[in-house]
């Protein structure tokens, strides 16, 4: 006799039963094959599963099913601390290191709350999933908000320029009479937004109007509060440094005022934190990179220290540049000007032929560089360049000779598998308005690579130097990428036709410098670069040498630029003191490294995504100037609701909204990254080339549209 359909469903008291007394919480796999469910009972068991979940006598997470009276109404009594992470629609997430996945925050707790709060919640269950209910607020994130002056019905209003701060503020009714609509405006807060009312500020700094002149550049500054000048006690330290250098300092040093060395720097730099000479030898080469001796001017204990670390970094940005250190040092004072005698830190390296290095030696020294050549000055002169050889005699045949070294350490990197992405970089030209008026390609040549190979051999030494001593420093890492990252990666390279082979960490470079050269020349060589580079991890600043996965080096750190970056200085002082011989406090190197480590990393990825953010808004700034063209682009990114486009000319992303896409019903083909036309069999693939027509620019929200191109 067959079985009746549905036999071996329970009821429900007995289906939560099972659930709420299992010690992990089942999937539905393992209730069915608790209750015998046969393939044809499926779809019933998940429909009385439904009912519990609507109900609210049970959750999902991560594919499990939860019982609220056992889980979470227990977890509502936990209550985590968290930060609050909000989003331009007005609902927002709860992150906490308590947490397994972020906690969902409904609007309705959002309108009190603003990006960053530091938060006490509690988790609830509200149609059979997580979320989180806000206690109370434990620290705002922040006193101020950058934002526009807006006047509608509720009266004068300030729209926060930060897309995530999606909360207007009040402003005094007079400030609107003062200043006109659009007006960007730094503002402190009076009055933090409840439940019941919103938020209410005062101007603390009128930037200006969008129409008088353009305002990218300072909104990013004040967005993400960066120091515009020094503290005066900083300034006085700065100015009390003599330009001289003390004669019993060049005394004690080694002497190479009298060779031929020189810098070679982009166009406009004025801080010349290297210099390099060179000379055959019988068994190669012997190269000689300066490096400016910032740690003999900048003592540890000052306020000038206190600031450059606070700082760690120079941030550059397309109208200026916000230095770690004053000018009078960046660009005087250690700045290796031509025909000056300045203070170095030599790191001296013999070659042979192949590029192998035989010895080095680390020294103070005191230099004077024969001539300051931008890179397309030392592109010309390697290859022939009558007028500028006339202006430059001195420094023809070292470059030259340079150039033989750098293509050997080039190639000798390149063999041990370092992977070289070298994406095309724009640069954005401001007029003194602070208006965009061209986006250029940042041409990288061969000048460009014989100063990063030089460089690298010098970071590299120097790292190897202080493993060998066993001394304490602070190392610049880069970890194999991560397993789910590269499988992503692969998943994407085989929808563009690459042979993907199945492989296992750990990974080596060279596996990834194939790829690339699998890709070399074809139309998707630039995505797949940047998509490779997107499945590496970051590199960072460690005291404990992990290696550099990208170089293919087993040793590296960073030396070669102390007027701009922190770590660098830090380096310095440790080379000093290992030269010196002195003993290491170990404990307290350890700790102070961990922490300048990790703090300076923290303060170069804001680096980056102050530098990337102000370019950014200007390269869709200047798109608003080209709303109506079209343009030539390839599909970089393809998700449920459209898929982005990079412009070849702007090297800026935009969306086609699958709403914009009329003449079939799409849907999303998330294994193979493409949009499928249901009764066309139409195609839109990652890589696919494109013409598409702009029809929105948005610098303030980051935001461009595009529709494709009849």
């Amino acid at each position: 006799m067959p079985k009746e359909k549905g036999r071996n469903i329970p009821p429900l008291e007995k289906l939560l039963k099972f659930i709420c007394s299992s010690k992990k919480p089942p999937s539905f796999t393992e209730i069915a094959k608790h209750f015998k469910v046969s393939k044809a009972e499926k779809k019933l068991l998940k429909k009385e599963l439904k009912k519990l979940l609507k109900a609210q006598k049970l959750a999902v997470r991560k594919g499990r099913y939860i019982c609220p009276q056992k889980g979470e109404k227990q977890k509502e009594k936990e209550r985590i601390v968290g930060t609050v992470i909000a989003y331009p629609a007005g609902f927002g997430f709860l992150q906490s290191e308590d947490l397994e996945k972020d906690l969902y925050i409904p609007p309705v707790e959002m309108q009190y709350l603003l990006n960053g709060d530091k938060v006490l919640a509690q988790t609830k269950v509200y149609r059979g999933r997580l979320e989180a209910k806000i206690v109370r607020v434990l620290k705002r994130a922040t006193k101020y908000v950058l934002g526009r002056i807006d006047i509608t019905k509720k009266g004068c209003t300030l729209i926060p320029i930060d897309s995530n701060q999606h909360l207007r503020f009040l402003l005094p009714q007079k400030t609107c009479k003062e200043l006109r609509p659009g007006t960007v405006v730094d503002c402190e807060i009076t009055k933090y937004p409840t439940k019941s009312s919103p938020g209410r500020v005062k101007v603390k700094e009128v930037l200006g109007h969008p129409e008088e002149r353009s305002l990218i550049v300072d909104i990013v500054i004040r967005k993400y509060k960066l120091p515009t000048d020094y503290p005066e006690e900083v300034k006085r330290e700065a100015e009390s440094i003599p330009d001289e250098i003390p004669r019993e300092e060049i005394e004690r040093r080694r002497d190479l005022r009298e060779q031929v060395c020189f810098t070679i720097d982009p166009e406009r730099a004025r801080d010349f934190d290297d210099a390099v000479a060179i000379e055959r030898t019988p068994q190669g080469y012997r190269l000689w990179v300066h490096i400016a001796d910032v740690s003999y001017y900048v003592r540890p204990g000052t306020k000038l220290d206190e600031e450059a670390f606070k700082r760690s970094f120079t941030f550059y940005l397309p109208d200026r540049a916000l230095h770690m250190l004053p000018e009078k040092l960046s660009a005087r004072v250690c700045s290796l000007r031509p025909d000056e005698d300045k203070l170095a830190f030599t790191v001296e390296m013999h070659f042979d032929r192949e590029g192998n290095l035989l010895e080095y030696e680390i020294y103070e020294s005191v230099i004077r560089s024969k001539a300051r050549l931008t890179y397309d000055q030392a592109l010309r002169l390697i290859i022939g360049d009558p007028a500028l050889e006339k202006k430059f005699p001195q420094v023809v045949e070292p470059l030259r000779i340079m150039a033989e070294l750098a293509r050997i350490l080039n190639k000798k990197r390149w063999e041990r598998g370092s992977i070289d992405f070298d994406l095309p970089e724009v640069e954005v030209i401001v007029d003194e308005f602070g208006e965009p008026t061209a986006v250029v390609p940042y041409e990288r040549h061969f000048a460009h690579k014989l100063i990063e190979e030089f460089m690298i051999a010098a970071n590299e030494t120097v790292a190897l130097h202080m493993e060998q001593m066993g001394y304490p420093c602070l190392y610049r890492v880069h970890e194999e990428p991560d397993p789910k990252k590269v499988e992503s990666l692969l998943s994407l390279l085989q929808g563009l036709g690459y042979p993907v082979k199945k492989v296992k960490p750990p990974y080596h470079p060279k596996f990834f410098q194939q790829i690339l050269e699998y890709f070399e020349g074809k139309p998707e060589e630039m995505l797949v670069r940047y998509l490779t580079l997107r499945s590496m991890k970051r590199a960072f600043y460690n005291p404990v040498n992990l290696g550099h996965f990208g170089l293919a080096s087993k040793h590296y750190l960073h030396f070669t630029s102390p007027i701009r970056r922190y770590p660098d200085l830090i380096v310095h002082r440790l080379v000093k003191m290992s030269l010196k011989g002195e003993i290491p406090d170990y404990k307290y190197w350890e700790e102070f490294l961990t922490f300048a480590g990790e703090y300076c990393s923290a303060q170069e990825r804001l680096a980056d995504e102050v530098e990337e953010e102000a370019v950014e808004r200007l390269k869709i700034r200047m798109l608003k100037a080209y709303i109506g063209d079209t343009f030539e682009g390839i599909i970089t990114g393809v998700h449920p609701y459209g898929f982005f486009v990079e412009l070849k000319d702007f090297i800026v992303d935009g969306l086609v909204p699958i709403e914009t896409l009329k003449d079939d019903e799409y849907i999303f083909d998330e294994p193979n990254h493409r949009l499928v036309g249901t009764k066309t069999g139409k195609v839109y693939r990652l890589g696919d080339p494109v013409r598409v027509k702009l029809v929105r620019a948005d610098e303030e929200r980051m935001e461009v549209d595009f529709v494709l191109a009849e």
